[in-house]
């Protein structure tokens, strides 16, 4: 992909992110009165740090509504300052990092919950929102495995290849995967089949990504993409905070913490190519 190709999918995705914005705000006037008639028995998210946090604050439908305003601002704001800070900067990995940042966005379908809730429309929107959002999920950390692996030395065009292998993969996952369209959880996320096997998924995912940036440290010389490894690991346990609890101490910590990592690894990976 040449330089002004991937600016353009920035461009196309500040966009998409843009819309996303304006939706659930408008959206919001109308939700948010709604939260509080919805007294639904639902169990509350089983994440470690949702089950630590969850005893000393209780299931809270705004702090829910609000990380998810808060991820899709965050998608639109990561990829206009992606595109400001790598616009004539040649950077392989930025691009799977912006599909990273951009994947935030569909996040709003989580509101498809409580607006099934209030209209009672039928469960296959549901069941096809939900198996989006599961796509997204897996394939935004998958793209952050594809950044890692590239800045290990693989050429651009073979992690072109894996990136449409994965894309495969994730979609015969998000197919095969049983979702339950008559029970969620508290964080407006469904409970979906094979959850302990998912979460190896991503354990294992996280940890080969942040090894491969700290593989990259060693084999290019370079100490910038340690700080690179450091960024990824804060943004993602950011985005699980936000994305798995349903409490305000895990909407600002989530944010906070995505919102730094991000920046601290879009600042390392520019400088570390400003030079080359």
């Amino acid at each position: 992909m040449t330089l002004s190709e991937r600016n353009t999918f920035f461009k196309v995705g500040i966009v998409f992110c843009a819309v996303c914005t304006l939706l659930i705000i408008a959206a919001s006037f109308f939700l948010i009165p709604q939260y509080q008639d919805l007294n639904e028995n639902a169990p509350r998210p089983s994440k470690v740090f949702q089950s630590i946090s969850g005893i000393f604050f209780n299931s809270d439908y705004i702090a829910v509504h609000i990380s998810i305003i808060l991820a899709v601002i965050f998608s639109l704001v990561g990829i206009i300052f992606i595109y400001a800070y790598f616009e004539r900067t040649s950077a392989p990995e930025i691009l799977y990092i912006a599909i990273f940042t951009i994947s935030f966005a569909f996040e709003a379908l989580r509101f498809v919950l409580p607006l099934q809730i209030i209209f009672d429309f039928p469960s296959f929107y549901m069941l096809l929102a939900f198996r989006l959002l599961l796509f997204e999920r897996f394939f935004c950390i998958f793209a952050l495995f594809a950044a890692s692996i590239c800045a290990a030395g693989f050429e651009v065009q073979k992690t072109r290849n894996i990136i449409f292998i994965i894309i495969i993969a994730d979609l015969i996952i998000t197919m095969g995967v049983p979702i339950d369209v008559l029970n969620r959880d508290t964080s407006f996320n469904m409970i979906n089949g094979f959850n302990s096997l998912f979460r190896m998924v991503e354990l294992v995912t996280f940890l080969t990504t942040v090894i491969s940036f700290l593989i990259a440290a060693k084999n290019r010389g370079s100490k910038e993409y340690n700080f690179v490894a450091i960024g990824i690991m804060t943004a993602l346990i950011g985005r699980n905070l936000l994305l798995n609890t349903d409490n305000w101490l895990g909407s600002v910590l989530g944010i906070v913490l995505l919102l730094f990592g991000t920046w601290f690894l879009c600042s390392k990976l520019h400088k570390i190519h400003l030079w080359l």
